[in-house]
């Protein structure tokens, strides 16, 4: 069902130690109830790769994975080697890793029928933009992360009538590592984490 949906804002949260720690965010938004994204899920429970987790009571349980030796520099799954699900359905994710724009290195899916396009709006802020077909008018979400350490927060505001789905997505993305989506991100992501491969392959 399509709902007017208000801001709502999702504020940072852990729990637990070493291999056991969960963190995240969550809040709760007015229409779509509480949400608690997992970013990622602890390693022991998702070997040889990184895995974050949305799930909410009005929601549809989404992960996004990451799989291969760069997770192990990783702190959140990346865009690279990547699998979306959302319920049960399996997403496929494309995009043009070559763009010269934010816009043109947009990453595109298509779920339920309807298409997305998630682009970087600045190094802490991102646009999902369910597109607009025939019987309509397509949505924007636009996620703002602020704050340091246990206050940082994200903040959603939607533009149009969203889905279930849309809420889960954006609010998703928010524990992803989104930094390809722009040209100095994915050269200062690829530096940083050939650095860190370096540094635990010497210790």
């Amino acid at each position: 069902m399509h709902t007017t949906a208000t801001a709502f804002t999702l504020r940072a949260w852990a729990e637990g130690r070493t291999h056991e720690r969960r963190t995240g965010y969550r809040g709760t938004s007015p229409e779509f109830g509480e949400i608690v994204l997992t970013a990622p899920l602890p390693r022991k429970n998702t070997p040889g790769g990184l895995v974050s987790e949305v799930r909410g009571p009005s929601i549809p349980t989404a992960t996004f994975e990451s799989r291969g030796i760069h997770t192990e520099a990783a702190d959140l799954p990346t865009l690279n080697g990547s699998v979306l699900r959302v319920g049960d359905a399996l997403v496929h994710l494309r995009r043009n890793r070559f763009g010269l724009t934010r816009r043109a290195r947009a990453l595109h899916f298509r779920y339920g029928g309807d298409r997305y396009r998630l682009w970087a709006a600045g190094r802490k802020k991102f646009v999902l933009r369910r597109e607009a077909d025939d019987e309509d008018p397509g949505v924007s979400a636009t996620a703002t992360r602020s704050g340091f350490g246990g206050s940082r927060k994200v903040v959603v505001r939607v533009s149009g009538r969203a889905l279930a789905a849309d809420i889960a997505l954006v609010a998703l993305f928010a524990g992803v590592d989104r930094a390809p989506l722009t040209r100095g991100g994915a050269v200062r992501a690829a530096l940083a984490r050939s650095a860190r491969l370096f540094a635990e392959s010497r210790s």
